[in-house]
């Protein structure tokens, strides 16, 4: 039963979402912790920070981590998560690809026409409101520790407050700022 439930639940998220990946991490976190219950918070929130550092779009990334999480924490082995991962990254993408290899074309041919124009602006929009969502969604105890004046709590806060200035006023990297974070933390926390 969770094949088919992890199969619909990513074939919606593929069909509703536009905007690529980021865009697509709301709502793969209310649907696989708040609806199904298949995750922590904790959990997905790791799961996460893995799609991200590894190659590839964040959004199927995290379906494949996603379905493979989902059926292993339902009680299945592994090979079992391996079937799930590929399921839910298959589904993610089956929608999109379609919409694309249909629509791209004419799109492309009809970009200049006032109506289209006006509907790419609204999508765009949207899509920045999507992406924030996906943002503040993180935002919460998982990530940044219980609210005080707790280590992990402070070190986060140093953290995060560090990387949103180097990536956004200095236009650093985001591979240098992800291994400086790493070694930060690892020092921080081995002290």
């Amino acid at each position: 039963m969770i094949f088919f439930q992890l199969f619909y639940t990513f074939l919606i998220i593929g069909a509703f979402t536009f905007g690529g990946g980021y865009s697509m991490i709301a709502l793969i976190q209310g649907e696989v912790v708040g609806h199904w219950g298949w995750m922590t918070a904790q959990e997905f929130t790791d799961l996460l920070a893995v799609s991200q550092m590894t190659p590839g779009p964040v959004g199927i990334n995290t379906a494949t981590y996603a379905g493979y999480t989902a059926v292993v924490n339902a009680g299945y082995p592994a090979w079992a998560g391996v079937c799930g991962s590929l399921l839910a990254s298959l589904a993610v993408i089956i929608i999109p690809v379609t919409l694309v290899m249909l629509v791209g074309s004419w799109l492309l041919s009809h970009k200049e026409e006032p109506r289209v124009a006006t509907l790419m602006k609204v999508v765009r929009l949207a899509v920045v409101g999507l992406i924030a969502a996906a943002a503040l969604g993180l935002v919460g105890v998982e990530s940044f520790g219980s609210v005080g004046l707790n280590k992990q709590f402070i070190v986060s806060v140093a953290i995060f407050a560090a990387v949103f200035i180097f990536s956004w006023r200095y236009k650093k990297s985001p591979i240098l700022l992800i291994v400086a974070s790493g070694l930060v933390g690892l020092i921080v926390y081995s002290i």
